[in-house]
């Protein structure tokens, strides 16, 4: 069947022809179904982008159609970290937004009218299909099983481990970057196996093209030197790792330079160094080849380990200056995180305070890899049972992905390709067996004759296998046995199927900007409260007026709004997010003249007392305080927000400073009044909130979503600041107040 597998499509006998037929007809089924099962988010919501940062990929690749390449690689952002502004060309990874309006051109030159919104958001679902064929190619690589391959692109295709990050919508990084790596591995084993500089230079394009879409390009980087490394340990050096990794680095290495974002940092950063060192070991390693010949065997071995020792005590030396004299960068902060989990939240709490950078929990692998997760471990050990140079990628592979997703919740979505890759491995094992094992055949007349015919000592021996071979056969002979195991496997097919349909529809297919809730008689409630909050910013204020807000809805303000931001998800200037939390967590008369400094018009607050929405900003308000404290000790102290006993509150037992800071006020201004008198509640901590509400000065009450989870307010002019608003009916709130009487009750919703 190997050979089969090896023949290219319609060529051959008749029978490889219609193999070949069928391989191509599941892959596009298996293609079909990993693109339909992204859609639930369109076919329930509508066609929108999902989540923070691909708003801003979204926003870039419209200015990138709108006004071509060489402006969009020459971008000043003056819209956004007012007043700095942001140079994007030089602070992106350009690949999505490339490779949107490559294909938004090349449908436009066809006739074809499409709008760069549907693109954006088909763009993983149709990507995802490509990975699924990738998966299908590397797998082959892998073994000579035909049925692994199909295996790993379906497992591929509806794994929810990927699609967490593919779902039509989710306009990120992650999107193309997963072909890539998929592809990317494909290319160096191929490379590997040829020993060919074609297939190298093939393997370090898609890298360069890896670099230019997903900073997690740095996963390739060390990856493929460690399996050099682990085969040249192995004693497994040969000309065909010498010319694939050679070729490999040294284009990779100029195509990843030409990304601005990227630059010099793969011969200047701590990252990029193995890489080097594996490209420098090689080149000793052939040189030794090279000289063996020339020198006595005798002598050979001595002058072997004292040119080993110089060179490596040289080379670290070496590594050592220059890391300390500044030409080699040091281990970025995000580096360190993976090797010590507490370092982000001592050191750097804007790491700790991303939801996907938190370690990563037991369930999520049974959730996000269902039946995967047992086959996993199964396919690695068949790898060890015929040590190939491919075999030892994937136990290399296995091993650093594995440690990697524990870490790192968001890194799961590098350790799926390989779990699908061996689960397919051990799973096809498996299925061959059962399918295509034979009983023993009966035994003849003959072999009958002679057993009979022999010494008495033989005559037993045999005459009792000749009985055994004719009693009823037991065992994995059986067609009881046969049909037991491929129905249990087929079963676990198909549980699998229904848990990656469940997750995808119910987990994953909801975008953040527009929330489902279920109503007390079960019946859908839709959400959407921040779009009618941005809508409202975008007509109703001024096209420059700066609005604050904590850095996560920075690219939703940027590009539903359109209005300017101080600070966005990009998060690459530490100290003016701190800023925003110092504003935030200050009391008024130490907020405003930093509102007022930096020229800031409108605040925006996410409050979710009322629905029960987790994700407001009282929840993330600890880590505004953390970061401000980072920049200023003395003035932001993170235990003036914890009572005596310790406990983070929000009700009559909050600490002075946690009731006098502006968020806090911002987003239970007003709020008792829409439950009776003492009864107001915070649904999210589930407590009881004072009975008379806090006051505001410095800002006014400008808008209010439906739902009250979006909050705005205007920040007040200088010589207004102090005067008394408590009868200011005239805003946005109170119109919608008369018309939406009903709808802004204190009703009760939970949010999905």
């Amino acid at each position: 069947m190997s050979d089969i597998n090896d023949e290219p499509f319609f060529k051959g006998s008749t029978g490889r022809n219609t193999r070949g037929v069928l391989r191509l007809t599941i892959l596009c089924l298996i293609a079909a179904a990993a693109i339909a099962s992204r859609l639930f988010s369109v076919i329930r919501f509508e066609s929108i982008i999902h989540e923070f940062d691909p708003w801003f990929n979204f926003r870039a690749t419209k200015y990138l159609v709108q006004h071509g390449f060489y402006d969009f690689w020459d971008w000043f952002d003056d819209r956004t970290w007012h007043p700095l502004g942001r140079v994007t060309g030089g602070t992106l990874y350009p690949g999505l937004m490339v490779t949107s309006g490559v294909i938004y051109h090349a449908l436009r030159a066809l006739t074809i009218p499409v709008d760069i919104r549907n693109i954006c958001v088909l763009l993983a679902p149709g990507f995802s299909g490509l990975t699924a064929y990738a998966t299908y190619l590397f797998t082959n690589e892998m073994t000579t099983s035909p049925s692994a391959g199909l295996l790993a692109a379906a497992f591929m295709g509806i794994a929810p481990g990927y699609i967490s990050r593919s779902v039509a919508g989710s306009y990120d990084n992650e999107a193309i970057a997963i072909f890539l790596l998929v592809f990317t591995f494909f290319l160096w084993i191929k490379a590997l196996k040829v020993g060919s500089a074609f297939w190298g230079a093939l393997c370090a394009l898609f890298y360069g093209y890896m670099v230019s879409a997903w900073g997690g390009y740095v996963f390739i980087t060390n990856l493929i030197p460690l399996h050099v490394f682990v085969l040249v340990c192995m004693g497994r050096f040969s000309p065909r790792v010498y010319v694939a990794y050679c070729t490999w680095f040294a284009i990779g290495t100029l195509a990843s330079m030409q990304i601005p974002f990227v630059g010099f940092l793969p011969i200047r950063s701590s990252e990029h160094m193995s890489a080097l060192g594996i490209f420098g070991l090689l080149q000793l390693v052939g040189f030794v080849d090279f000289i063996r010949a020339g020198v006595p065997s005798r002598q050979f071995k001595t002058l072997v380990t004292g040119f080993a020792v110089s060179v490596f005590f040289v080379a670290l030396a070496g590594l050592v200056l220059l890391t300390i004299t500044g030409v080699i960068a040091p281990w970025t902060g995000r580096f360190y995180s993976l090797w010590d989990t507490g370092y982000a939240k001592i050191h750097i709490p804007i790491i700790a305070s991303v939801s996907e950078h938190q370690p990563t929990a037991w369930p999520a692998y049974f959730f996000d890899l269902n039946m995967l997760i047992w086959l996993f471990p199964a396919g690695v050990y068949l790898c060890f049972l015929k040590l190939n140079d491919e075999q030892v990628f994937i136990v290399v592979y296995s091993i650093l992905a594995s440690y990697f997703s524990g870490v790192m919740v968001r890194l799961m979505l590098t350790l799926t390709p390989i779990v699908c890759v061996s689960a397919a491995m051990a799973l096809s094992y498996v299925l061959d067996t059962y399918l295509t094992i034979k009983s023993p055949a009966e035994p003849t007349d003959a072999q009958v004759s002679e057993a009979a015919n022999g010494s008495s000592s033989k005559k037993t021996g045999k005459q009792d296998g000749l009985r055994s071979m004719r009693e009823p056969l037991v065992g994995i002979y059986t067609t009881f046995s046969k049909t037991s195991v491929v129905s249990a496997m087929t079963a676990y097919l198909l549980i699998f199927v229904l848990h990656c349909t469940w997750v995808t529809s119910n987990a994953y297919s909801s975008p953040s900007v527009v929330l489902a809730s279920r109503m007390p008689d079960g019946s859908q409630h839709i959400i959407d409260d921040y779009r009618e909050a941005y809508q409202w910013l975008r007509q109703n204020t001024p096209e420059d007026a700066k609005i604050m807000s904590w850095w996560d809805y920075g690219y939703q303000i940027g590009g539903m709004a359109d209005r300017p931001t101080l600070v966005d998800n990009n998060t690459w200037n530490n100290t003016h997010i701190a800023t925003v939390g110092k504003a935030m967590s200050s009391r008024e008369e130490v907020s405003y003249p930093i509102m007022r400094q930096h020229e800031v018009d409108y605040v925006l607050v996410v409050f979710g007392g009322l629905l029960g929405y987790s994700g407001d900003d009282i929840n993330k308000f600890l880590w505004m305080v953390r970061i401000a404290e980072g920049i200023w000790p003395d003035e932001v102290k993170e235990r003036d927000f914890f009572t005596d006993r310790g406990e983070y509150r929000v009700d009559e037992g909050a600490t002075e400073t946690m009731k006098n800071s502006l968020m806090y006020k911002m987003s239970y201004y007003n709020y008792n009044t829409l439950f009776p008198a003492g009864q107001a509640q915070d649904r999210v901590r589930g407590v009881k909130l004072p009975d008379v509400g806090p006051t505001l000065n410095t800002v006014e009450e400008a808008f209010t979503s439906e739902n009250w989870i979006i909050r705005i307010y205007k920040v007040k002019d200088l010589d207004n600041v102090g005067r008394d608003h408590a009868s200011a009916a005239s805003f946005d709130r109170g119109n919608k107040k008369k018309k939406t009487t009903k709808k802004r009750g204190p009703k009760i919703l939970r949010v999905d």
